[in-house]
């Protein structure tokens, strides 16, 4: 069987077209009442820009008349501009042409024939759809002389579908039943080329991606986002000069959450549990009048999770064949609980006013056993050594964002301005205890993140873009761990520590068109500082440093030929760094794990990273599309983890310390194949390839590293659509024999990680990763039964049932060594997990709620963005 799924993702190469979110339900066909989703708004000003107050409007279209059976002209709308000169008009036919007429005392009647142009084609993006019904017909001058004008026709034409942005993917994700009623991480198992381990921990090309949410750094971790509040999701494999240089060699994660803008009230509830009885549920509640819009959310999530890990470690170097075999199952329980809130405020058609908060509570604890068997020559030393197991760590996440956004009446003239806030406070403690030893940690943890930004675009030409902006980021930490034996305090293990970093950055990005080629060149400066306090127990600093990087520079560049309407192809280049986070840099050692002590290393420097992509992208049908990627990257200093002996002193016996150090070089290259195709009317697949060839090159003490090895990881996503509104999703990956993962420096990365306040490697955390070992082959499957039910009133409601690991294939089993020993992990964690959930929405779906007219630009522009 294994050998027919490597053949079968082997001859299809594969991935999910990026597209944006489609509301609830399809879009209606052409003719249908509902496609009076339509919009134009502006301001009237005189010769002297000043709005003209009291001014009538008048809107008219072709209606279809019962009676003479023909389309006869008909009024739409008349209203009267507002005090500065603003006007809307909601409601309107998409098809068609429709006749604007302005008329006030003193000035020139004038005329404007317009027109949407929608080209509706399947698959449509419904961004794109919304933007396109969405006009700015800017300000419109009024003359106060005679002259009469002629009559002038202004245009809207859809965009094309997004198969790439101009520097990202972006994958619709709220559809997807797999994920529903659990977390981010779950969605992430859904995306293709994205790798998802049995932690949760989330690579890109092999490496941990930089996690954002709506494009802003969080303190939040991917098992802390709740799944039913994400919108889509966005790959940014070579970021632009417009985001922060941090993040080395993995690129982008962003995740987009919803945000609701729709007119009256409408919201939902869900509600769901899994085998364990664990229960889910949440709700979300949106209500708009004219101009304030309020929208409030709730998540509780419950958890239950069973482990069992093995670890086979051969000690070298002794005078007999040494073997310790450990065993440790444990069992996990916890809830994590997910708030929102936010206010729009718009005072007219061109400024908007947000203020958004979000709370995240959560704890999660884990008991267990373990037992260590030693093995010299073949005989046993002793009866297998027994332990037991148990931690705890609780967590308080709280964020703001404060946020301004002015549209000027050029076409993509903005500016916008925003402050953001996020707190992270974590209490955690662990125990392991023997027949004569009772080891105990307690840690404590806080982390405070302060970012502001201002951005400015201007469309200089139909054809040039302008976009320049500045960001100041602070992060300040604290950790402490006190360590106990016996009950007693040992001071000289137990430590506290403060870590502090500021970035400051301005960057410029000039993008354009030239007949089939477009471009986007970009430069951002960035300068950084960071400080380490090292303090006694007293709390008084015992240790300080603080070091200032030289201003960097990184630029970026992408440029794209259109060779005909369904190929383009693109190179693009960009410079990242990965500077080295919190935990890396702190010096003392933790204990709470005497099998897996971990230290930080205080002396480390920052990684830079060149990537480089050539990408084919083809629609060679309706409903299917083909994107061909090689990359190569090429880091130095590259963070990663090795392994050395020390003397233990809680034991005054050697032990193994894994701590973290600069390889010499890294380079990866590969080829990434996705394909999106439509098999049949209710048969879609999305499959994914990925090829490449890793390798590292270090000098740890004592030894010299040359790691490579070439691998390749594949994903297929099968969804099925079938009468009576039933749906069937099935999905499946297969991972060959990988390097372990680089240790990924950004302290916003995109695993799961961020635990903090001393949790230790008691229970949690998998295998580190390293310069010195490889992932084995693994494979598992997913699948999930959904139906929907569409009520009357607008109301919506579904049931699904969904099963993770089918056929119980997932088990990860590592392998690492050093100079010491050779080590062999495996883990098995929720084999064949079942979840049932169901949700009902209600109010009334109305299209031309989510109006702003440069909600598109926010996403990235497309390939051929300029032709819009």
């Amino acid at each position: 069987m294994k050998n027919i799924i490597i053949i079968s993702f082997l001859s299809l190469f594969i991935q999910v077209q990026s597209f944006s979110q489609r509301p609830t339900g399809v879009l209606p066909k052409a003719g249908a009442g509902n496609m009076n989703m339509g919009r134009y708004y502006g301001k009237l000003v005189d010769a002297n820009k000043k709005g003209i107050d009291g001014a009538t409007l008048q809107i008219k279209g072709n209606k279809f008349d019962t009676v003479s059976k023909k389309m006869i002209e008909r009024i739409l709308g008349t209203q009267l501009s507002a005090a500065n000169g603003d006007f809307s008009f909601e409601n309107l036919p998409v098809m068609g042409s429709l006749k604007l007429t302005i008329t006030n005392i003193g000035f020139t009647k004038l005329e404007k024939t317009l027109n949407f142009n929608i080209k509706m084609t399947p698959g449509q993006n419904m961004q794109e759809l919304l933007a396109a019904v969405d006009k700015d017909l800017g300000n419109i001058k009024l003359e106060e002389s005679a002259n009469d004008l002629q009559s002038v026709t202004v245009t809207s034409t859809a965009r094309p579908q997004f198969e790439m942005g101009i520097d990202r993917k972006i994958f619709n994700v709220d559809k997807n039943i797999m994920s529903t009623g659990q977390t981010a991480v779950e969605v992430m198992k859904s995306i293709p080329n994205l790798n998802v381990d049995i932690d949760g921990n989330v690579t890109l090309r092999n490496a941990t991606p930089t996690l954002l949410i709506d494009n802003r750094p969080t303190t939040l971790t991917m098992d802390q986002i709740p799944a039913d509040i994400i919108d889509r999701v966005e790959i940014i494999t070579n970021p632009s000069a417009k985001y922060d240089a941090s993040g080395g060699n993995a690129g982008i994660l962003n995740i987009v959450l919803k945000k609701n803008k729709k007119n009256g009230y409408n919201g939902g509830i869900r509600a769901g549990v899994d085998m364990r009885g664990k229960f889910n549920g949440g709700g979300d509640l949106n209500v708009r009048d004219n101009k304030l819009n309020f929208s409030v959310s709730a998540n509780i999530n419950g958890r239950k999770s069973v482990n069992t890990n093995t670890t086979v470690r051969d000690i070298l170097g002794a005078t007999m064949p040494t073997q310790v075999t450990t065993i440790n199952n444990s069992t996990g329980n916890g809830s994590f609980n997910f708030y929102r809130a936010g206010l729009d405020y718009l005072p007219d058609n061109r400024n908007t006013f947000s203020l958004y908060g979000n709370l995240m509570q959560g704890n999660m604890g884990s008991s267990g056993s373990q037992s260590i068997d030693s093995v010299k020559a073949g005989v046993h030393t002793q009866a297998p050594y027994q332990l037991t197991n148990s931690n705890y760590f609780d967590f308080l996440n709280k964020g703001a964002q404060l946020s301004f956004k002015h549209l000027f009446a050029e076409k993509g003239h903005e500016i916008t301005s925003d402050f953001n806030y996020n707190e992270s406070n974590s209490n955690s403690w662990s125990n392991i205890n023997s027949s004569f030893l009772n080891q105990k940690s307690n840690g404590v943890g806080n982390s405070k993140n302060y970012t502001t930004n201002l951005d400015y675009a201007r469309e200089i030409t139909d054809d040039i873009k302008f976009e320049a902006g500045m960001r100041y980021n602070f992060r300040d930490e604290y950790n402490s761990r006190d360590q106990f034996r016996n009950d007693v305090f040992l001071g000289s293990i137990s430590n506290k520590y403060k870590y502090g970093e500021s970035i400051m950055a301005e960057y410029v990005n000039l993008s354009g068109k030239k007949g089939q080629l477009s471009y986007q060149l970009g430069l951002r400066a960035e300068s950084r500082t960071f400080t380490v306090d090292v303090q006694n127990h007293a709390g008084m600093d015992s240790l300080h440093f603080k070091t200032s990087l030289p201003i960097s520079l990184f630029p970026s560049a992408f440029v794209t030929y259109k060779l005909n309407d369904k190929n383009d192809l693109q190179i693009n280049y960009s410079k990242r760094i990965n500077a080295p986070n919190f935990f890396q840099l702190q010096p003392f050692p933790d204990y709470s794990d005497p099998l897996n002590i971990t230290v930080g290393n205080p002396g480390l420097k920052p990684q830079f990273t060149h990537s480089i992509e050539l990408n084919y992208n083809n629609a060679y049908k309706k409903g299917s599309n083909l994107l061909a990627s090689v990359y190569y990257k090429y880091s130095t200093d590259l963070i990663t983890n090795y392994i050395y002996r020390a003397i233990n002193p809680t034991t005054n016996d050697s032990a193994y310390y894994s701590s973290y150090i600069n390889a010499n070089t890294a380079v990866t290259y590969g080829l990434e194949l996705s394909n999106k195709t439509t098999i049949t009317k209710w048969w879609d697949m999305n499959l994914s390839f990925n090829l490449f060839n890793s390798s590292i090159q270090a000098t740890i003490p004592g030894q010299n590293v040359n790691n490579n090895l070439t691998s390749w990881f594949s994903k297929m996503n099968n969804t099925f659509k079938f009468p009576k509104g039933y749906s069937f999703q099935f999905s499946g990956q297969y991972q060959a024999k990988t390097i372990l993962p680089p240790g990924g420096g950004s302290s916003s990365g995109g695993g799961r990680g961020g635990m903090g306040g001393g949790m230790g490697g008691g229970g949690f955390g998998g295998p580190q990763s390293t310069a010195q070992g490889y992932n084995f082959a693994y494979y598992d499957f997913d699948m999930a039964i959904k139906k929907d039910w569409t009520l009357s009133g607008g109301r919506t409601a579904s049931l699904s049932l969904s099963v993770s690991d089918v056929f119980k294939t997932r088990v990860n089993k590592t392998y690492s060594e050093s100079q010491f020993f050779i080590q062999n992990v495996t883990r098995i964690r929720d084999q064949q997990f079942f979840r049932l959930n169901f949700s009902y929405r209600f109010g009334k779906f109305d299209l031309n709620l989510l109006k702003r007219k440069n909600n598109k630009t926010e996403d990235g522009g497309a390939m051929d963005q300029m032709q819009q």
